[in-house]
């Protein structure tokens, strides 16, 4: 199995960045590190406990931020990464742009989507 990283422009209030994500199929939020939403100056709304991969529970702060890829555009829910977190594509925000991993080619391709 492979890696998948993207490039994207994250912003909030009139500053934006482009960012090297990698696509993580597993998480639902997507994940900002540190270095990136304090030149955001992006402000926590709540926090939130998230369970590890070794059980391990950790408390970090949620916020929202403008998410562009590839013309596709909105807000989505960020975790503000602490220490040396990194960058995390999650399901959320690819939901939130109609897109989803192709796990055999590793490509981002559109959503099949259903109103039901």
């Amino acid at each position: 199995m492979g890696l998948t990283y993207i490039k994207a422009r994250v912003g909030k209030n009139q500053k934006a960045q482009e960012v090297k994500f990698l696509v993580d199929s597993g998480a639902q939020y997507t994940l900002l590190p540190e270095e990136i939403w304090r030149k955001l100056r992006i402000k926590p709304l709540r926090k939130m406990d998230f369970t590890l991969a070794d059980g391990a529970i950790i408390t970090r702060w949620i916020s929202e931020v403008w998410f562009e890829y590839k013309g596709l555009c909105g807000t989505t829910p960020v975790i503000m990464g602490e220490g040396k977190d990194e960058a995390l594509l999650g399901v959320l925000t690819l939901e939130m742009l109609g897109l989803q991993l192709n796990p055999f080619t590793r490509e981002l391709v559109p959503m099949r989507m259903m109103l039901v």
